[in-house]
């Protein structure tokens, strides 16, 4: 064995600062990794693939978005300009449709559905799990949060995410209260030498066992449905029981995991619907979310620009996203609303940020998005119609070389479930040979990107 390869991914660099003792962890370098750098040289063990969602409102502008080419040698249009950077590590879906099955199209609403769940329902009170949370099941058991939401424009409730019909996975809003949340008082470094349980978590961890020994008696007592109710509400009290859970053991080594700076208040409450808010905010969250996901903190994550009816807009202007998608002419010459097209671009560069942030952490030959799968997806093809074609839909990441990347695939007129299939499948999720209800039912993924 290579000298270097003797060396322990729990080793830190320690030294002194101001008479008091600091450690700091080491990076994910080679010498921990197997020689493609895919798993831990120690013991073998895959390094665990990453999920997240990455919702922005009212879709692109028709015509301007679709390249001319499929397979993975296309050109990007101009209005996908930004997303050149990181156009070999994302894969972009066009001409897919959310089917209705009869009932209305709740504008803002159904296509973001369907995507995320897999149905249509007929009023916005039938929401269902989220295929993220069928991941984090998967997936995230053995972390400290199933998932972590957050929205870039201030609204608590812009999340697609469910664990089920009692209601979203609310956003966090703020990066010092994300940042607090992760890498507070609660937060054990992975890396640390000594380990000691909190014994404010172990007492929480008896009660909440105490809570859950009634389960039975309380079945009894009430109706079918509201048993469905309270099994929801039991396996939401078991997820947290499981969290506190692994709050007492020694989490293991990651040699990737830093502490971020502390955002500074002044700037991490700038929050607003202006895009230099939202572009500061979105990318304060992208590097809380990074080094959360590479601390082990989480394993699924899912970030919102803002609710459907986005109120993104330019410094100077009275009048948000939305409105102006169903007020602003179409300009006689270009043939399209000038103002959304530069908006919908703005979105087009957050994502970039977002997944260049990922990529700059590296790991081994690899980086923190190469073992992340991104969904990125919108609730209308055209937001000044309601259109419920022609979707863009982006994956970003390869999940750890679970999918292939910088493809164009084109399925005019399938259902968007397509999509979810081929992530969930790719991951590995149990029972995902099929997805979706009625119309919108999947059994075909796409096998050109699956590896």
């Amino acid at each position: 064995m290579n000298a270097i390869r003797k060396l322990n991914r729990r080793q830190l660099m320690r030294g002194m600062l101001g008479g008091s003792a600091v450690t700091v962890a080491l990076p994910l370098l080679e010498c921990f990794l197997n020689d493609n750098g895919s798993a831990y040289a120690a013991t073998g063990a895959a390094l665990p693939p990453c999920f997240g969602t990455w919702f922005f409102g009212l879709g692109l502008t028709p015509g301007h978005w679709v390249p001319k080419e499929t397979g993975n040698r296309y050109t990007l249009p101009e209005h996908l300009g930004a997303l050149a950077p990181v156009q070999a590590k994302f894969n972009l879906f066009s001409g897919m449709q959310v089917f209705l099955d009869g009932k209305a199209n709740q504008n803002h609403y159904s296509g973001a559905q369907c995507q995320m769940t897999g149905m249509v329902t007929r009023t916005g009170s039938e929401y269902s799990i989220s295929f993220d949370q069928l991941i984090a099941d998967a997936i995230g058991q053995r972390c400290r949060f199933r998932s972590l939401e957050v929205d870039c424009s201030g609204d608590r409730k812009a999340t697609w995410s469910a664990r089920g019909s009692n209601g979203m996975n609310p956003s966090e809003i703020s990066p010092l209260a994300l940042y607090m949340r992760i890498f507070g008082p609660e937060f054990r470094d992975p890396n640390a030498a000594n380990f000691v349980p909190d014994p404010d978590v172990m007492l929480r961890h008896s009660v909440l066992s105490g809570v859950t020994d009634q389960r039975q008696d309380w079945m009894r007592r009430i109706s079918a449905t509201d048993r469905t109710r309270l099994d929801e509400y039991f396996s939401s009290v078991r997820d947290l029981e499981q969290k506190l859970g692994v709050e007492l053991q020694k989490p293991s080594p990651l040699p990737a995991c830093s502490v971020p700076r502390q955002p500074v208040r002044a700037v991490s409450e700038n929050l607003g619907p202006l895009v230099e808010q939202t572009e500061s905010t979105n990318r304060l969250f992208a590097q809380l979310l990074a080094h959360a996901l590479s601390c082990g903190q989480t394993q699924v994550f899912n970030v919102t620009m803002a609710n459907s009816f986005s109120p993104l807009r330019k410094a100077g202007e009275t009048t948000g996203y939305h409105q102006l998608t169903h007020e602003e002419p179409i300009d006689a010459q270009l043939g399209y609303q000038p103002k959304c097209k530069w908006l919908a671009e703005q979105h087009m560069r957050f994502l970039r940020d977002f997944l260049q942030t990922l990529d700059s952490i590296k790991e081994g030959d690899g980086t923190l998005l190469d073992r992340t799968v991104v969904f990125g997806f919108t609730d209308h093809g055209e937001a000044r119609l309601h259109s419920m074609k022609n979707y863009p839909i982006f994956t970003a990441g390869s999940g750890g070389g679970r999918m292939r990347t910088g493809y164009h695939l084109a399925a005019q007129g399938d259902a968007v479930t397509r999509v979810g299939l081929t992530i969930m499948q790719a991951l590995a999720i149990p029972s995902s040979g099929s997805w979706g209800t009625e119309t919108n039912h999947v059994t075909r993924p796409f096998s050109e990107v699956l590896v």
